[in-house]
């Protein structure tokens, strides 16, 4: 028995990072890129290294220039703790795997270290092959949830839930993470949006900048849960963004939506310390008439422009400056 599945990039349209926090977001699934795992039937279970778990170079340069561009992780720990989580969640369950045995390989087009959550969908592909080749059924609000636990449980990897629920879900979903809810059933209200209602989008990045989430959500993360009075109004204003756009959207205004990523970039500048040569992109962006903001945790941005002629015009004066700028695909499943 062999089985695939693929979870897609993703980018924060707006109201993020609000989503560790209890608050609301919407973000959008990026289809140009992806993660794909293989599992099929074998005597003994195994993951099979891909490229970016290599540990041979040609020389000390190639070394250095790979952990510049992939960190120091590849995919292997992340596919051995979305396994364990799985197994433990089945044992928790009361589910009972049948004794067959297999083995996972990988491959994943999606950017590295750009906040285009690249690491969880390779989990979220992970457990997806898992489920279907085990046939065990997860409610799909309660999947992103097991797979957000991977990395924050297993590996100790501040996150929250937008990416999970995005990869799961897939097109365009607004996302409440009300904490009423959060901790009286454990998952927020998760709508789905007809991505014909988002006005052009675009998305910028560049392979010489972004560091991981761990490293970018701690510090705020530990002044919130100190109850610092600006970080906390912040997520606040994060989900009213996120609130206000999903309004205009739903409404047909979509193109209305343009001064609340400014809105969001501009508070996230407020109360992060910010990657200058992201910052660079989203200023670039607003000298051209577009608006941007983070797409994630750093070294992508996510922007709306107007006509063909404003994006000509991004793609030029990004190009000159080594970025790749690119209309993103938001179909639904």
């Amino acid at each position: 028995m062999a089985v695939e599945s693929v979870a897609y990039a993703r980018a924060g349209l707006m109201g993020n990072p609000s989503d560790g926090y209890f608050g609301k977001t919407i973000s959008i699934i990026i289809r140009d890129f992806s993660a794909k795992v293989s599992l099929y039937e074998s005597p003994e279970v195994e993951i099979i290294p891909s490229f970016q778990d290599r540990s041979k170079y040609p020389g000390i340069r190639e070394l250095v220039e790979d952990v510049k561009s992939n960190g120091y992780y590849g995919g292997i720990r992340l596919m051995k703790a979305a396994v364990k989580k799985f197994f433990d969640h089945c044992q928790t369950q009361g589910v009972r795997l049948p004794d067959r045995n297999f083995s996972l390989r990988y491959r994943s087009t999606i950017p590295r270290r750009l906040g285009l959550a690249g690491s969880s969908a390779l989990v979220t592909a992970t457990v997806k092959c898992l489920m279907e080749f085990y046939e065990v059924e997860i409610p799909k609000p309660l999947l992103p949830n097991l797979i957000l636990s991977v990395e924050m449980d297993e590996l100790g990897i501040t996150a929250g839930l937008q990416d999970r629920v995005i990869q799961v879900y897939e097109g365009a979903v607004y996302m409440d993470f009300d904490r009423d809810l959060m901790e009286c059933r454990g998952y927020g209200e998760y709508e789905e949006l007809d991505p014909a209602l988002l006005p052009p989008l675009f998305i910028a990045y560049r392979t010489d900048l972004g560091e991981g989430s761990e490293t970018i959500h701690n510090n705020v993360r530990q002044r919130w849960l100190a109850g610092e009075p600006d970080v906390v109004q912040a997520m606040k204003d994060f989900a009213s963004y996120a609130e206000e756009a999903r309004t205009l959207l739903k409404a047909g205004k979509g193109l209305e939506i343009g001064p609340l990523m400014d809105k969001n970039f501009a508070r996230r500048r407020s109360i992060f310390t910010l990657d200058p040569g992201t910052v660079e992109m989203v200023e670039c962006a607003r000298r051209l008439g577009a608006h941007a903001k983070y797409a994630g945790s750093g070294g992508a941005v996510v922007g709306m422009y107007y006509d063909e002629e404003m994006y000509g015009r991004l793609v030029h004066a990004m190009g000159e400056k080594g970025i790749a700028v690119m209309k993103p695909r938001v179909e639904a499943s």
